[in-house]
This record gives structure tokens, C-alpha cells and sequence, in this order.
């Protein structure tokens, strides 16, 4: 199982050129189920060998434990994956994986900041100090162009074009697309780029490619040093806690959508493979619906 195990995780590196977040979850998924069929069987018994029936009461220990649907469902995936490829590497006659079915799952609508709230939280970076013009350029290019963290953190001085505000971002699976940039983004990392070498360590870039934001050794930005400067401006503020470099994501979404924009256009800009992804984000507030409600409905109004 283990050997199988690591020719698909090079399979996903090398053939999938998945990112090193999705091989780690994937290596997790399958670490997990190998520590349980070792503890339930003696050991772990190879892919070939495993049934449908050992993986059903494995995703009902997974129940048990208290895990979400969610990430029931994930995991599930996972096998479904492992189980595929190890059918096609002649691992295993069939997919022992095919037959289960997810958990049904309940779809939360995502947090996101009220227009108000994000005006307050771009406005907390200082605007006289070198890592705070970083901070709000960071804060301004995340709402502005909608990314993932792991989008931002990976932008490189190369990818801008401010004069057109465009910005190439890779995403999942490494895909490329050019994302907009607004107005006070491109002003704010105008800003930034004026003092980005001016560092408190004073110490000047020393990646290649350059990266666009920088932390004060000059190096990258990661996405947990991102979550960690969101987290200082959401005390600072006394904005919702639970907020995360995403939530600016939701929020962009949930605007564009608020305020008139196409899903189809959306999902464009978010660089979702399938609308039903972006689908989450046509929720309403309720007065939005009551004022499209007494717009559009003949017999809304009295008389």
C-alpha cells in the first residue's frame, strides 16, 4: 500500500503538476486510512486486496470520530483518485472507492464583509510605514482582483502590467489567467513598489523571480504570514475574527453579484472550472431581495 501510495503521489507532482498543498492532502487522506485498516486488520493489506466493505466501515469510523461531511467527502475523493490510478497501473481489478456514496452535505453560505467592513479594513495599514503600504496593497489586490491567498503570495514583479490593471496570477493546477485590478489596488501598490526595498532589515530582494510582496528579510511572503497580518488588522478593528484572507475573496464575489455582475463573468474572475462552484455566492441579503421583489412584482406594492 505504501509503495502504491507513493507512485501516485508522484504520479499527481509529476503528470498532474498538482501543488504541494494537494499532495500533502492527498498523502494525509491516504496515511489516515492506512493507520486504520493497520489497526482494524493486523496491517494494512495491499490496494488489490481492499473492498468496497473495508471502506465502509472506515468512512463509519470517520462518522463516528465526528468528522464533517465535508471532509468525509474529501476523503472519499481521495480513494476514489488513489483507487482509479491504481486500477490503471493494474494495482487492483476494480475501484473499491466507486460504489460509495458522499455523505449529503448541507452548502453554508460563505462569510463575507459588508462594502462598509472592507472600506473600515483597508483603511487599518498604516499609510507612513514601509510593512503597512505592503499590508494595504496586499488587503487592496486580494478584494480588488478576488485571488486566493496562495494566488497573491505567488505574484511576482513580472506578472504586473499597472498600466492596463491587469495582473497574472497561477492557480490551482498551476492554470494562469489575467485578473483586473482596481483603481485604489494599483494605486496602492504604486505605493508599495516605491519602498518595497526599503525594508527594516534593509536587506534587498534576493528571489528570483522577483516577488511582489516581500516580508522584512526580503524574501516571500507565505500564506500563513498573510492569515497572521489579516488577524493584527481584524483586532485592530474589532472586525468578525472568524475573517480570513478567503473571506476578501467571498466578498468579491458577493459584491460583483450584488451589485449586477453575471455568474458567468464572475466565475471568470474567480478562475473556477465549474460554475457550480461560484453558484454559492447568488445569495442576497434579504433587503436586496425585498427591494427586487417590490421592483419586479406587479401586486408587490399596496395601494
Amino acid at each position: 500500500m505504501q509503495a502504491a501510495t507513493n507512485r501516485f503521489l508522484r504520479y499527481l507532482r509529476i503528470e498532474r503538476n498538482c501543488s504541494d498543498l494537494t499532495i500533502k492532502s492527498y498523502r494525509e487522506d491516504l496515511l489516515i486510512l492506512q493507520e486504520y485498516l493497520t489497526e482494524t486488520m493486523g496491517s494494512c493489506p495491499a490496494p488489490g486486496k481492499i473492498t468496497p466493505r473495508d471502506l465502509r466501515t472506515y468512512v463509519a469510523a470517520l462518522h463516528e470520530a465526528g468528522y464533517a461531511k465535508s471532509s468525509v467527502a474529501r476523503r472519499l475523493a481521495s480513494l476514489r483518485s488513489f483507487f482509479r490510478f491504481s486500477q490503471r497501473e493494474g494495482l487492483c481489478d476494480t475501484n473499491p472507492a466507486k460504489p460509495l456514496r458522499n455523505p449529503r452535505r448541507e452548502r453554508k453560505l460563505p462569510h463575507f464583509l459588508s462594502g462598509a467592513q472592507i472600506g473600515k479594513l483597508l483603511a487599518a495599514p498604516p499609510k507612513d510605514q514601509p510593512l503597512g503600504l505592503r499590508d494595504r496593497a496586499m488587503l487592496e489586490t486580494l478584494y480588488s482582483a478576488g485571488l486566493r491567498v496562495s494566488e497573491l503570495v505567488g505574484i511576482n514583479m513580472e506578472d504586473l502590467d499597472l498600466d492596463d490593471g491587469l495582473v497574472r496570477v497561477r492557480g490551482k493546477g498551476k492554470k494562469e489567467r489575467l485578473a483586473p485590478l482596481g483603481s485604489h489596488a494599483i494605486r496602492a501598490i504604486r505605493k508599495w513598489n516605491r519602498v518595497r526595498t526599503s525594508l527594516p532589515s534593509g536587506k534587498p530582494p534576493v528571489e528570483s523571480p522577483t516577488p511582489l510582496f516581500l516580508n522584512k528579510f526580503g524574501n516571500r511572503l507565505t500564506t500563513r504570514s498573510v492569515a497572521r497580518m489579516l488577524e493584527k488588522y481584524l483586532k485592530q478593528t474589532g472586525l468578525d475574527l472568524r475573517t480570513s484572507p478567503h473571506t476578501l475573496r467571498h466578498s468579491f464575489a458577493t459584491h460583483l453579484l450584488d451589485r449586477g455582475a453575471d455568474i458567468r463573468s464572475v466565475q471568470e474572475l474567480l478562475g473556477h472550472k465549474s460554475l457550480v462552484t461560484t453558484q454559492i455566492y447568488t445569495h442576497l441579503s434579504t433587503a436586496g431581495l425585498r427591494k427586487a421583489y417590490e421592483k419586479a412584482h406587479p401586486r408587490a406594492r399596496q395601494a
